[in-house]
């Protein structure tokens, strides 16, 4: 799991909210699998509305500019992100994710590498609405500062906890990755963020930063599928 601070304005967010505010929102049941649809109570944006496109790309160009995201991620394929809103009660209770997701209108196939939740509304807006994802060390309960992702493995189970103040709303999407291996998609994260350090203390024509980067790019060469 990593944290990705900052993907969208304070400005970006209130126009967000303010955009979904005047929006009809229908039943989140709508896009979830067969496995989930049962456990799935929440609202959502409906995709084909323009207005909804737009703020579909305001995210996507916000994770193309974000060295964070694509060190983490090194995405192939995005599947465009999906607004949600848990009011009072609504809950998504412990599923996986689809392994494969067709973006509507589209015949196309993304197969589901990673999974992100990008947070658009302040903790303190709302009470319950913790992301629970189980990994080997347990559950870990996430709540972010509205701007925030967290990107985490779509092979693990998660759910949402029921909201009991306020309203939560976030953007959900899955990544397919040029690196399929969960572990090796970690040593290159590792790998990159120890050239960027070492880039801002030496530069990056020093001869170990550059000793590291040449290895950085052939496990590239090697792992990656696209």
């Amino acid at each position: 799991m990593i944290v990705i601070k900052e993907v969208l304005t304070a400005q970006q967010i209130d126009h967000f909210n303010h955009v979904m505010a005047k929006q009809e929102w229908v039943d989140g049941s709508v896009t979830g699998g067969s496995q989930s649809n049962t456990v799935k109570k929440n609202q959502q944006l409906p995709a084909d509305s323009a207005i909804v496109r737009g703020l579909e790309d305001t995210v996507l160009a916000a994770l193309a500019k974000h060295p964070m995201f694509i060190s983490a991620a090194l995405p192939l394929k995005i599947f465009p992100p999906m607004f949600n809103r848990y009011g009072i009660g609504e809950t998504y209770g412990v599923h996986v994710d689809n392994a494969i997701r067709i973006p509507p209108g589209s015949s196309a196939r993304i197969r589901t590498d990673l999974s992100a939740t990008l947070f658009l509304t302040e903790p303190d807006q709302y009470d319950g609405g913790e992301l629970v994802i189980e990994d080997h060390y347990g559950s870990q309960p996430v709540k972010l500062a509205a701007g925030d992702l967290i990107l985490y493995p779509s092979t693990t189970l998660h759910q949402v906890t029921p909201i009991t103040r306020g309203e939560r709303t976030c953007a959900v999407f899955w990544v397919q990755s040029m690196v399929r291996n969960t572990e090796y998609r970690k040593i290159l994260f590792d790998l990159d963020q120890t050239v960027q350090s070492l880039t801002s203390q030496h530069g990056h024509e020093h001869h170990d930063v550059m000793r590291l980067s040449g290895i950085y790019h052939n496990l590239i060469r090697q792992w990656t599928d696209t």
